[in-house]
């Protein structure tokens, strides 16, 4: 399970909320709402596959987790009228297991890899000749006696998600016509998503509570749809079942959401470096140990989020806070500043007596 798989506001998702957030997530591509560029994009290519009676070409996926990877391949496999069969990269461990789902397709269909990162390199090298040639090359006995045996395989599209593109072999990127990365959603598009998911939850949701938890969902549909369930549960215990406005911020203040989606580990995080380290640099294996959390999950858990927000900077000496993330917490620095830290102060120093807002 992943390290943030319990959070509030983690991107991955639970065990337990598999069942429910499937029922929330969309099944036809005009129920999918942003992603407009990538939508597009899909629609002429299944149109054309369709006027042609061919397979779609192979699709990848990528972008940060939440954003509806899976949900996407879903619903190409429904707008093209044929089945798909899901899996993931750490899941097909030996060549023989990516062979028997190979061989169980029929023509057309979609197999979907999620984290195809993972793929393990004897498995991925079997993929090959199965995207290019639709073949699957075997070799049947040992030592001298030993002879390949080719399969022809009928015309599938792979579908491939993943959160790190970086980490894919360039042999295998390069085997997918089509690559589409998935951006943070807007809070108006979020808004949307949320309202959409309480009306199949049978929620009476006014559009002031959608976008109040739109705005502090982080742009991933996946956190919005968790913390409407979240605010649904507050308003049946303690608001009479009512979710206004009102109900929605009592929630959220209560879960330790604030304004901006930052939760109460992201502000330890910040108040760690600006606090105790005089808004750093400071290195990462410092601030763990510090806040009692793992350097991994930090760094990959907690950073990405302030990093886009512009609260934090990595820096060769270490991180540092931003006067944008002082001003978040309500903090003023004590001089003398850092270093690393003066820097980001006279910058914007000189963009206030420039003019700039």
């Amino acid at each position: 399970m992943p390290p943030d798989a319990e959070r509030l506001l983690a991107a991955t998702l639970g065990d337990a909320e598999v069942e429910l957030d499937l029922s929330l997530r969309p099944r036809v591509l005009a129920e999918f709402p942003g992603q407009e560029r990538v939508k597009e994009n899909l629609l002429i290519a299944i149109e054309a596959a369709r006027q042609r009676g061919d397979a779609l070409d192979h699709i990848l996926l990528y972008g940060p987790p939440g954003l509806g990877k899976t949900t996407l391949g879903n619903i190409v496999a429904r707008e093209m009228g044929v089945d798909i069969r899901t899996t993931s990269g750490p899941a097909v461990e030996r060549p023989g297991d990516l062979a028997s789902i190979l061989t169980n397709l029929k023509q057309h269909d979609i197999l979907f890899i999620d984290e195809v990162h993972r793929l393990a390199r004897p498995v991925e090298e079997i993929l090959y000749p199965a995207m290019e040639d639709f073949a699957l090359d075997l070799v049947i006995g040992k030592g001298p006696g030993a002879r390949s045996v080719r399969l022809a395989l009928p015309q599938f599209t792979l579908v491939g998600a993943t959160t790190r593109y970086a980490m894919m072999s360039a042999p295998l990127r390069d085997r997918f016509g089509s690559v589409y990365r998935l951006e943070f959603y807007d809070p108006p598009t979020l808004a949307l998503i949320v309202r959409r998911s309480a009306h199949i939850l049978g929620l009476d949701l006014p559009d002031a509570a959608a976008a109040e938890i739109a705005r502090r969902s982080r742009g991933t549909p996946r956190i919005a749809n968790r913390i409407l369930r979240r605010v649904r549960d507050f308003a049946q215990v303690r608001a009479g079942g009512s979710v206004d406005l009102a109900a929605t911020r009592a929630a959220l203040e209560l879960l330790n959401v604030d304004d901006l989606g930052l939760d109460e580990t992201d502000r330890a995080v910040l108040r760690c470096v600006a606090e105790k380290f005089a808004g750093g640099p400071v290195g990462l294996d410092t601030i763990a140990a510090s806040i009692s959390e793992e350097p991994d999950t930090i760094m990959d858990v907690y950073e990405p989020f302030l990093l886009q927000l512009g609260f934090l900077q990595r820096t060769p000496r270490g991180r540092v806070v931003t006067p944008a993330a002082y001003r978040h917490l309500g903090l003023v620095p004590s001089p003398p500043l850092a270093d690393g830290q003066r820097g980001l102060w006279e910058d914007e120093r000189r963009g206030q007596e420039g003019g700039i807002a």
